[in-house]
């Protein structure tokens, strides 16, 4: 394990900080502080910082609005369900933790809102944990499975999916009373969609763009609800 050097000047950031680094909190700052939001993601945990460039590649950022398109077009077959999705916004518990998941998802009314005057991120000791975050995984599945995944565990962050952009599978997790995830075959933070519908969507994109693969998911999530009103 590197241990990281702290800056005090401009630095050029490179791929070998794309990877878990001793750090300490002060360290965290310093980077969190000086590049924009736009240029780095920053994870922070068991006094280790893992830097991700933040501009994302075209597989990538495909996926990551396909999935707030899903997340959306899913809400439309719930009645009256409130929700708000902040995904790339970094959470932080400070002192302690910090990531910046792809996908943040908050149900209810109870969700962070800036103010004016106040930094640009989540402050997890004045609002509550999302209800899910994702992570759009084409270089870093390792780290998704494992580091990341205790992260947002110990956030207590009740539902987490890692999206894999090479295999085309998703790895859907709850937390459980110990702490843990466990791997699950149903959202249940959205009302028990079906993960392998969510993986047969993503595979669509071999031939279709995002745009034509949200819509099929529309149909196929109406077609659902249509089937269970009718079963009642």
């Amino acid at each position: 394990m590197n241990v990281l050097t702290p800056i005090t000047k401009p630095v050029t950031l490179d791929s070998s900080l794309s990877q878990f680094q001793n750090a300490t909190w002060d360290d965290y700052l310093t980077y969190r502080n000086y590049y924009p939001d736009d240029r780095i993601k920053l994870y922070f945990i068991d006094n280790k910082l893992l830097i991700e460039m933040g501009k994302e590649g075209i597989n990538h950022a495909s996926i990551n609005q396909l999935f707030t398109l899903l997340i959306g077009f899913w809400f439309t077959q719930q009645s009256n369900q409130s929700y708000t999705l902040l995904g790339g916004c970094l959470l932080e518990k400070p002192n302690k933790k910090s990531g910046a998941p792809d996908l943040v998802l908050y149900l209810g009314a109870d969700y962070p809102q800036w103010q004016p005057g106040t930094r640009r991120y989540i402050d997890l000791d004045k609002w509550r944990s999302p209800d899910l975050v994702g992570e759009i995984s084409d270089t870093t599945l390792a780290i998704d499975l494992d580091e990341k995944k205790h992260l947002y565990a110990d956030l207590g962050i009740k539902e987490y999916w890692v999206i894999d952009v090479q295999a085309k599978r998703i790895f859907a997790f709850e937390l459980q009373e110990n702490g843990k995830y466990e791997i699950i075959e149903n959202s249940v933070t959205l009302s028990e969609l079906s993960i392998s519908l969510l993986e047969e969507t993503l595979n669509r994109l071999e031939t279709e763009s995002n745009g034509m693969v949200a819509n099929w998911f529309l149909q196929k999530i109406t077609e659902i609800t249509q089937l269970k009103k009718t079963d009642l």
